[in-house]
């Protein structure tokens, strides 16, 4: 793979390094920003546990959904267009769902808010490609440590402000930074159309999201996105329960750590891309991974009241494949059209895995009335990424894996 020359960070490019953060940090708050306000919301109307489900099952699966149309999509409007526009729906449900006088309305809201969303994880690797070919390591950095934050700081306001105002301020409030986030990407859409490139993604061809399905290093990425989201979203739904049970722990250390699990994301956005990009450490992140995820399960298997702690820790190193897998998604493509149907394909296929395995997981619980079997299973997850890794680590890319089998890109 041929490297691009680097060039000054700011150069040329400043609109499209704060579209990035402000699109990045819109993602994330707006998911974050509901759930530590049920209490509140229930006190004004009625709100089911079977709404309540939903809402936690809807993230994977509209972004399974929307991650399949996105490529379609961005051939249609560009992304710099697409991402105004999914910025716009992002606010536009954010508020909807700040008005909402009962439940229904509420989860319409929410999943108007995750469709969104759903299509703006997919175009923040193509937009770091296409403005900062040259900075890929340190723009993914940037992106996902902005995601992380905003993961974690909408739950620690969201409380207060409904406390000292209304919930429905709490929630709408995050539709500010949607708004604002569609300035710079106006701007951009605005230029390219000057500049006469508004055409180039149209002319893309839409043949190239189906080869990927024909790639073995979009499968091995699509297993490794898969092993770390299903991880992530059946431990932030069953780990405090879990912990409860077989660790003995009461429920208030229990949420204490799955805070701690959540926060080991901050550290791995930070120096996972980097350590991609300057030092080819793909195999070593995959066998850190692998090997912390399956200690980790295996303390919570035959030790768990032993050091919970640790092996909360332990778990929640596994998914680095996170950031990780977003950084390949630049590197292991050579075109434009190759990183937008590689990240429509990866986001989706592991997003729509991973949306089986929080009920699932709950399923088998109350057949076997233990958690011994969901944690064997979740360490078999972990150890998919074994072959993974092996495929996704060779430097080489989609374009490269589908010319050696069946000819000319």
């Amino acid at each position: 793979m041929k490297s691009t020359p680097a060039r000054p960070l700011w150069q040329g490019r400043t609109l499209a390094l704060a579209g990035i953060v402000l699109f990045a940090f819109s993602l994330r708050s707006a998911v974050a920003s509901l759930s530590p306000l049920f209490d509140h919301i229930a006190a004004d109307f009625e709100l089911p546990a079977a709404v309540i489900g939903l809402i936690g099952t809807a993230p994977p699966v509209c972004f399974a959904i929307f991650g399949l149309l996105t490529p379609a999509l961005e051939r249609r409007f560009g992304l710099e267009r697409l991402a105004v526009v999914a910025m716009a729906v992002v606010a536009a449900g954010l508020v909807a769902r700040s008005l909402a006088p009962n439940s229904g309305l509420l989860l319409a809201g929410t999943a108007l808010v995750f469709a969104a969303v759903g299509t703006g994880n997919i175009l923040l690797p193509p937009l770091v490609k296409r403005y900062f070919p040259d900075r890929i390591g340190l723009m993914t950095t940037v992106f996902s440590t902005t995601m992380a934050v905003a993961t974690f700081v909408p739950p620690l306001i969201a409380v207060p402000v409904a406390d000292a105002a209304d919930w429905r301020l709490s929630l709408g409030l995050w539709a500010v930074f949607a708004l604002v986030a569609m300035i710079p990407w106006i701007g951009l859409a605005v230029r390219r159309r000057a500049d006469g490139a508004d055409g180039d993604i149209e002319q893309a061809s839409p043949r190239v999201f189906g080869r990927m399905w024909r790639v073995p290093l979009a499968w091995a990425l699509l297993v490794a996105f898969a092993v770390s989201s299903t991880i992530a979203y059946t431990s932030f739904a069953w780990m405090p329960k879990m912990l409860v049970d077989i660790a003995g722990v009461t429920p208030a250390t229990a949420g204490a750590l799955l805070s701690l699990f959540g926060f080991m994301g901050l550290p791995a956005s930070l120096v996972v891309p980097l350590l991609v990009t300057r030092w080819n450490a793909t195999r070593l992140l995959f066998g850190i991974a692998v090997t912390t995820g399956l200690a980790g399960f295996a303390g919570l298997l035959f030790a768990p009241t032993a050091a919970p702690w640790l092996w909360v820790v332990l778990v929640g190193l596994a998914p680095l494949l996170f950031p990780m897998i977003l950084v390949l998604l630049g590197l292991r493509t050579r075109t434009h059209e190759g990183s937008v149907a590689l990240s429509g394909l990866v986001q989706s296929g592991g997003y729509a895995i991973a949306a089986l395995f929080p009920v699932g997981i709950g399923l088998i619980h109350d057949a076997t009335d233990s958690w011994t079997v969901p944690l064997i299973i979740l360490a078999c997850v972990v150890a998919a990424a074994i072959p993974a890794g092996v495929v996704a680590a060779r430097p080489h890319t989609v374009e490269d894996d589908w010319e050696r089998r069946h000819g000319a890109w």
